[in-house]
């Protein structure tokens, strides 16, 4: 399956701020829409089942910006293996003329839906997120 996952986001009347463009909030909601929806996506349906993922870091940089009507298109992947129950996750969202104006790297912990403890990601979990041949030096 492929690494990368890709959606596309337009601004609303709600997402505004007072500045005229979409708040900095807005921008972590659509970060986590994406990296749900990539997980939705291409996880296996027992994976699904049995695992939650929740947010310990964003780090983000905001280098532009979009207005009401507007539209980004976002693509999030996974450039390394796991490290123990985290995924770092990038996600860079372009505004129409392909320029990335916001781009985050944001750390995911995987939990047991049903403990709600933290469970080391096993290879088989993240194989549908590793680019082809994998990654270098996964650590799993």
């Amino acid at each position: 399956m492929p690494n990368r996952y890709t959606q596309t986001f337009t601004a609303t009347g709600d997402h505004i701020d007072i500045m005229g463009h979409v708040n900095n909030a807005v921008w972590v909601q659509w970060m986590e829409a994406i990296s749900v929806a990539h997980w939705e996506a291409d996880a296996r349906p027992e994976h699904r089942a049995a695992y939650v993922w929740v947010v310990t870091r964003h780090e983000i940089d905001y280098r532009g910006n979009i207005g009401k009507g507007e539209s980004v298109t976002a693509e999030t992947f996974i450039p390394e293996g796991p490290t123990g129950a985290r995924f770092d996750r990038r996600i860079d969202f372009r505004n129409a003329g392909g320029k990335v104006i916001v781009s985050a790297r944001s750390t995911w912990a995987m939990l047991d839906k049903d403990s709600l403890r933290l469970t080391r990601v096993s290879p088989e979990i993240a194989a549908p997120f590793a680019p082809d041949g994998g990654w270098a030096g996964s650590q799993g």
